[in-house]
């Protein structure tokens, strides 16, 4: 199951900022959640425990179920470059994750919500599946009739762009839409995860 709580506390679990909104939260706590989070260390996890908290934090990141992980893994295996780095291209390939790298969402989970809701469109099309994996020359756009939503109006004008574009991306913010230029790269991808871990987490 996909996780449906608290946002931040997942950073604070993980010890990495996840989201735009946690980084201020997790500067004022730094420390994992709950009443015993001051005492606890990070450090005292083992190998196992590391292993799958690399991996919670992949999934967390990307906000996909433990089923839909498995699923991409068995995908990336299949895949003829390192598998690690072709899970992360899997997930970054995901309508929702370009939804919100193009800056047309603050947060993966409001990027989802658009997507169900039928606000987004792939080549003209909509799509409401967030899993939808968004193909190099696809071009990706809100939809005419829900442009004037808040949300959206203030996506054109930036408020939800990184500072670094990503380039595999060509945005146009002015007109809600962008178009993937070709397949993800895993150096080209910020994620805050050591994706060999989770490969040695599912080869286990």
């Amino acid at each position: 199951m996909r996780y449906t709580g608290p946002k931040v506390r997942l950073s604070r679990r993980t010890g990495v900022p996840l989201t735009r909104k946690a980084v201020r939260y997790f500067e004022q706590r730094p420390y994992p959640p709950g009443e015993h989070g001051r005492k606890t260390s990070r450090r005292t996890a083992g190998d196992y425990g590391l292993r799958q908290m690399e991996k919670q934090k992949l999934r967390w990141y990307y906000d996909v179920s433990e089923r839909q992980m498995r699923r991409y893994w068995a995908l990336a295996l299949r895949r003829p470059g390192r598998s690690g780095a072709e899970l992360v291209t899997l997930l970054e390939s995901r309508l929702a994750s370009l939804v919100l790298r193009a800056g047309l969402a603050p947060s993966i989970y409001a990027a989802r919500q658009y997507v169900t809701h039928g606000h987004i469109a792939v080549d003209g099309r909509k799509v409401d599946i967030p899993s939808y994996l968004v193909r190099p020359g696809q071009t990706v756009a809100v939809r005419e009739r829900s442009r004037g939503m808040q949300p959206f109006v203030a996506a054109a004008e930036g408020v939800y762009a990184d500072e670094i574009t990503a380039p595999y991306l060509e945005t146009d913010l002015r007109q809600l839409r962008f178009t993937l230029l070709a397949t993800p790269e895993r150096a080209q991808v910020r994620v805050p995860v050591d994706e060999q871990l989770v490969v040695e987490h599912y080869s286990r």
